[in-house]
Formats: C-alpha cells, sequence, structure tokens
C-alpha cells in the first residue's frame, strides 16, 4: 500500500459526529512518465545530468579554493553558488534514481516534508546569492575605489550568513505549515520531487495561509533579490554609457557575461516554467517542465563561467596541468 493510516473517531465540542483524522505515512510521486519503456532511458539521463552537475560544481569549488588569486569577493560569492547547485540537485535527483531503479515511487512523509524544506532553503539561498553577486559587480563597476572598502571579507560572510538564515527560517515556516493540513486517500503527487504547491493540491484542509504564505515568501525570495539585481545592473549600465571607448564598455561588459547569463537562465527558466502551468492543465507535462528550473540551471552553471570565465579557465587549466604532473 502507497499509505499507512491511523484512524480514529472523535466527538466535536458540540457533540457532533465522529470525525475521522488520518495520519499519512507515505505519498506517491509519479514522475515523468508511467511508460516502463523509458524509465531505464531516464534513469541513464538523470544519472548522467546529476555527475555532471555535482563534478562540475566541485570542479568550481575546487578551482576557487586552490588559486589564491580568485580569493576575491566574485567568486567567494560563485564557490558558494556551486555549493549551493550541488546541495538543491542532491535534494531532488537521488530519490528519483532511487524510485526508478527500485520500482517504488513512494515516499515518507517526513522525507517529503525535509525535501520541500531543502528545495526552498537552496532554492532562496541561490537567489540572495546572485543578488549578492550583482551587487558586487555594481561596487566594481561603480565605485572601484571603494571596493576593497565595502566588498570586506567581514561583510562578504556577513551577506552569507544574513541570508542562508533568512532561507532557513522561511523554508522551515513553509515546511511546519504542512503538518496542520489533512490529506484524503488521493496522496499521488504528479511530480519527480515533493514540490509544495502540488502537495497542497491534494490537501483535503483549507489551504488558504498556505497559499498566502507562499505568496509572500516568494515576493521575498524572488522579489527581493530580482529588484536588487535590477537595480544593480541599471546602475552598471548608466556608468558604462558614460565609457567614451568600446573597448572599455566591452571590458566592463565581460565582467558582468557570466553572471547575466546565470541569472538570465534561473529567472528565464522558472518563469518559463510558471507561464507554462498557466496554459496547461496537464500535471505530467508540468513536471517535465519543472526539470528546466530544478535540474538544468544547476548543471548549466559550471558550463557558463568556465567557458565565459578567462580566471577560471586558467585556474582549471592550472589544476589539470599540476595533476597530470603528479
Amino acid at each position: 500500500m502507497a499509505q499507512d493510516s491511523v484512524v480514529s473517531g472523535s466527538l466535536g465540542i458540540n457533540g457532533t459526529a465522529p470525525r475521522n483524522h488520518t495520519v499519512i505515512a507515505e505519498f506517491i510521486l509519479l514522475g515523468l512518465t508511467d511508460d516502463p519503456e523509458l524509465q531505464p532511458i531516464i534513469f541513464s539521463l538523470f544519472l548522467m545530468v546529476y555527475l555532471i552537475t555535482v563534478l562540475g560544481n566541485l570542479l568550481m569549488v575546487w578551482a576557487v579554493i586552490s588559486d589564491s588569486h580568485l580569493h576575491t569577493p566574485m567568486y567567494f560569492f560563485l564557490s558558494h553558488l556551486s555549493f549551493t547547485d550541488i546541495c538543491l540537485s542532491t535534494t531532488t535527483i537521488p530519490k528519483m534514481l532511487v524510485n526508478i531503479h527500485t520500482q517504488n515511487q513512494t515516499i515518507t512523509f517526513t522525507g517529503c516534508l525535509s525535501q520541500i524544506c531543502f528545495v526552498m532553503v537552496f532554492g532562496a539561498f541561490e537567489n540572495f546569492l546572485l543578488a549578492a553577486m550583482a551587487y558586487d559587480r555594481y561596487v566594481a563597476i561603480c565605485s572601484p575605489l571603494r571596493y576593497t572598502i565595502i566588498m570586506n571579507p567581514s561583510f562578504c560572510g556577513l551577506l552569507m550568513l544574513l541570508s542562508m538564515v533568512t532561507s532557513l527560517m522561511l523554508a522551515l515556516l513553509n515546511s511546519l505549515m504542512i503538518l496542520h493540513l489533512s490529506f484524503c486517500t488521493d496522496l499521488e503527487i504528479p511530480q519527480f520531487f515533493c514540490e509544495l504547491a502540488q502537495l497542497l493540491k491534494i490537501a483535503c484542509s483549507s489551504t488558504l495561509i498556505n497559499n498566502i504564505l507562499i505568496y509572500s515568501v516568494t515576493f521575498i525570495f524572488g522579489g527581493v533579490p530580482l529588484s536588487g539585481i535590477i537595480f544593480s545592473y541599471t546602475k552598471i549600465v548608466s556608468s558604462v554609457l558614460n565609457i567614451s571607448s568600446s573597448s572599455g564598455k566591452y571590458k566592463v561588459f565581460s565582467t558582468c557575461g557570466s553572471h547575466l547569463s546565470v541569472v538570465s537562465l534561473f529567472y528565464g527558466t522558472s518563469v518559463g516554467v510558471y507561464i507554462s502551468s498557466l496554459f496547461t492543465q496537464s500535471s505530467r507535462k508540468s513536471a517535465v517542465a519543472s526539470v528546466m528550473y530544478i535540474v538544468v540551471p544547476q548543471m548549466m552553471n559550471p558550463f557558463i563561467y568556465s567557458l565565459r570565465n578567462k580566471d577560471i579557465k586558467v585556474s582549471l587549466r592550472k589544476l589539470f596541468v599540476k595533476k597530470s604532473f603528479l
């Protein structure tokens, strides 16, 4: 059975009829497809994606740590971004691979709650990291003489700590609110991971407070960092327009190219999935679309920075040359 339930009857305050209370032990993750012939293909594809994501981001972290020239605020944030991408991918993909391999689609209530919490924590932290990286570029370009004073190690560390604490608190609040929900016999989640929005759809009790909380948290997680990114790049563009030489403009924009690509990929896929969900009634199509924001950006980020960033390319080349001589 996909659920173990403990049903007990209790009289209401006014002596009304007993009401059943069900303690849910497991949910069913429907995944991306029901076709058994496609399961091995999906397993191989996602295993490859996961390995590329982990190895690629580990290389980024290793390159930043091992090269003293990369011990700057910009690469400090980048190493945290890579580590966050590993954590976010590890929260969702391994469970999916285990379910396909064992042909068991269930996930425990505790496991589902934990997955929702960690997805929100690392997803929110990534938002704040992208905003911090945009601010770093803004200070570097618009106030270069004060850069080392403003972006000092203490400030960068405090920025990361506050971002993580805020992400953790808001994610825990959303996760704990699920404990107040009740669920009926339909425990199927049309996703390959426990997504909060899909979980609320199968709840029997009112989800009004949960939905209000989701919109509030989305505004904080997405709206505030995105506003900071837009503000930073508005100032950067204004500053660049005052540069007379085209080579100077290109040099400035080249330092922001990788970050802009990552931001576009991260927010572009999220907005795309949200818009597609408005025009499709198929939950399975929504599950496939969610791959675009929960899997693809984390895999692509190392490629974007390694291909577009000269410092990273030099550092990685040094690492491989050093290893070849060992």
